[in-house]
């Protein structure tokens, strides 16, 4: 009998279903001479402070050097304490009796980095020693996973991609426990959160956020003239920028005087755009932010569920390209595209016998190609789940179609001795820009046809004003521009070998960043301004107290995720990594335990309910310690977290300070004070008295 160990059960039912293992049983489906299981992602991880007989949270036991690292049952939080999740043992020892009764074990956990590393530690935690082999898919369509059981894959052949998992695994305990112990018990108040990558994303944030509310932003005036030439209207922007309106203005009477602008340089150049390659996961997430507003975790969650559905490829994927042996079925997918109605018209402007090659390349393909759709026609999708697919389609569309052909003109015209420039952009040849009938990048480089010009030519001024405008400051990252910044923060080295080295390597991986990113608002360090992605006073506060440390560095992450690159690849080994990590460990836990930090006066409240228990004060809530009382008040009101002096205000005074920037369930912005009544309720006072709420 052989055990297939599926990553969800979902991914189990579709695999059993071709091998023919039909009877349902407890935990596994059994037939045909298989029994086929699942996980339900991380059942065994690494082991907790406790588990080694440590008590969290005490400078004397600070770092925590586990020697060796242990394995424990998936845990969930349980009042103030982690409890071991009784599903996930309930099916851990179904997995350990089909494992020592079973001939041999096929893996078919999700063909990465984490899907090989929940197996492993399953597999080590049961102490099993029965031979495996490796499933390794990029699809769940029937055709590649038949493909797939036929070529099976000895289990050694992915050691180093276990190592690689490891080696994660292990520094963001390391660092991650240490480091926010340290914090937390420097800080003297409040629990506090730091990690390998977390903490360096944290940094990104806070970094652009303060740079853009620093940025001294200054207005300066230019002149716009409008011309007409052979029925086209085109406009033409000054070359000089003024501080002072009234210089523009006096300028702007001299334009009116001359009433001609005369062409002094003409440039015409033709660029060739290639298409956009194939999404990997990063470049899916950052295209959904931008145009559907979707989270990164959202578009994860949304693909992964198109993945298991059998409509896309398997989608946490660093590439955007295809193996050559792969090319003859994008032909037939296209194809299968024509099939709906959506993309009938696209598919028959594309010449199929004639398709661009850009996105084959075996070297840049890793463990997965770049994402596509399957041959199966999807159905009962949601909205969203329909967007991200229609996505994809269009970008496989789009990576296939011919170079778009552009004509760029640069023209300079002077008035007196004032320039102006101007450029058109002309479509030679829409190419692949046809696809979807988007012919320019608005921000880079917006349509305007213009007349034939040349050096000597005379222009009319038809019109000419004054423009306003202002020095734009850094702008505040979204969840787009952040994914851009994690996923190229090897750019930002200045030696230029350094740079090259890593120079496509960022902080987390595809599969990961998401999570980052939600990790940081579960903690409270940033929360959402519509698209904007802002730091929270605590996660200014934590900020301010490591942004010269190495925890922070978005470079040193880079190099630890080239590392990590290196292990999965045989280049470097696991034990060097872990001691380079370790010994990072103990001089971080060193640095953030000497930190003087200036610990804020936590005032003596009594319960503003029962009037005689005191009042515990938490980073969320505070609470009456009479439990019989249980008097709570939230902390984080309206997306505005309240501050000690405002928590001290409203409960002696009955009354916060005018709070700015509250958010109602609508998202829009408001401004109140915060009153409590004598029976300890709180409400809402407008500034203007009138409204309560």
């Amino acid at each position: 009998m052989k055990v297939v160990i599926a990553e969800k059960p979902s991914v189990a039912r579709e695999i059993a279903l071709l091998l023919g293992a039909k009877e349902k049983k407890e935990g596994y489906l059994m037939g045909n001479g298989y029994q086929v299981t699942w996980a339900f992602g991380h059942l065994v991880s690494l082991a907790m402070p406790d588990d080694y007989g440590i008590n969290g949270f005490q400078r004397e036991t600070l770092p925590i050097l586990p020697k060796p690292f242990l394995l424990t049952v998936r845990k969930v939080k349980k009042d103030k304490s982690y409890v071991r999740d009784l599903g996930a043992l309930k099916q851990l020892n179904i997995i350990d009796q089909l494992f020592k009764n079973c001939e041999s074990i096929i893996v078919a956990t999700d063909a990465g980095r984490e899907g090989e590393l929940i197996f492993r530690y399953i597999y080590e935690y049961l102490n099993c020693t029965k031979p495996f082999e490796r499933l390794w898919i990029s699809s769940l369509t029937e055709k590649a996973i038949l493909r797939g059981l036929d070529n099976l894959k000895s289990g050694s052949n992915f050691d180093s991609l276990y190592h690689a998992g490891l080696g994660r695994s292990r520094a963001d305990w390391l660092v991650g426990i240490n480091a926010s112990q340290a914090l937390t018990v420097t800080s003297r108040g409040g629990v506090y959160s730091l990690g390998r990558v977390q903490t360096p994303t944290l940094a990104l944030i806070c970094k652009r956020f303060l740079e853009n509310k620093a940025f001294a932003i200054e207005q300066y005036w230019q002149i716009e003239l409008e011309h007409n030439k052979e029925y086209l209207d085109f406009k033409s922007l000054s070359t000089m920028k003024w501080d002072e309106a009234k210089k523009a203005d006096y300028v702007l009477k001299t334009i009116h005087k001359y009433g001609l602008a005369s062409v002094t340089a003409v440039e015409t150049k033709v660029i060739n755009e290639q298409p956009p390659l194939l999404f990997d996961l990063t470049a899916l997430q950052k295209e959904a932010n931008i145009k559907l507003n979707l989270t990164a975790e959202e578009t994860l969650t949304i693909a992964q569920s198109l993945y298991e559905k059998k409509f896309i490829s398997y989608p946490r994927t660093v590439s955007k390209y295809i193996p050559e042996d792969m090319w003859e079925e994008i032909s037939k997918l296209i194809r299968i595209t024509e099939e709906m109605d959506k993309f009938k018209a696209a598919v028959a402007k594309m010449k199929i016998g004639r398709l661009n090659k850009r996105i084959v390349n075996d070297l840049k393909v890793t463990d997965h190609h770049g994402i596509l759709i399957t041959d199966k026609i999807p159905s009962a999708l949601s909205a969203k789940e329909n967007a991200i697919y229609e996505m994809i389609v269009y970008r496989l569309l789009e990576s296939v179609s011919p170079i778009c052909t552009k004509e760029i003109t640069n023209v300079v015209v002077q008035v007196s001795h004032y320039d102006f420039t101007l450029k058109g952009v002309k479509i030679l040849d829409a190419g692949w820009r046809i696809v979807k009938g988007n012919f320019s990048d608005e921000d880079k480089d917006p349509i305007q046809e213009l007349p034939t010009l040349k050096i000597g030519d005379e222009l009319k001024i038809k019109a000419a004003k004054v423009v306003a405008k202002k020095t734009k400051a850094p702008i505040i990252y979204t969840e787009a521009s952040l994914l851009s910044a994690m996923e190229n923060a090897g750019s930002q080295i200045e030696n230029e070998q350094e740079r090259k080295a890593i120079q496509n390597v960022g902080i987390g991986t595809p599969a990961t960043r998401a999570a980052i990113i939600e990790t940081l608002f579960k903690r409270e360090y940033v929360k959402r301004d519509k698209k904007l992605l802002l730091p929270t006073e605590k996660g200014l506060k934590v900020y301010e107290l490591v942004k010269d440390k190495n925890i922070a560095n978005v470079i040193l992450t880079s190099k630890w995720e080239l590392a990590l690159q290196k292990i999965e690849n045989s280049e470097s080994d696991l034990v060097t990594f872990e001691k380079e990590i370790e010994d990072f460990t103990v001089s971080l836990t060193q640095e953030i335990l000497d930190l003087a930090i200036e610990v804020e006066r936590v005032p003596n409240l009594i319960c503003p309910k029962c009037k005689v228990e005191k009042v515990f004060i938490r980073d969320k809530l505070v609470k009456c310690k009479d439990e019989k009382c249980n008097w709570t008040q939230f902390r984080n009101i309206c997306g505005l977290q309240l501050s000690l002096v405002d928590l001290e205000a409203l409960i002696t005074n009955g009354k916060t300070s005018l709070l700015k920037g509250l958010f109602s369930k609508s998202g829009k912005k408001f401004d109140a004070f915060i009153v409590m009544n004598v029976s300890g309720e709180t409400s809402f006072v407008f500034p203007d008295n009138k409204k309560k709420r």
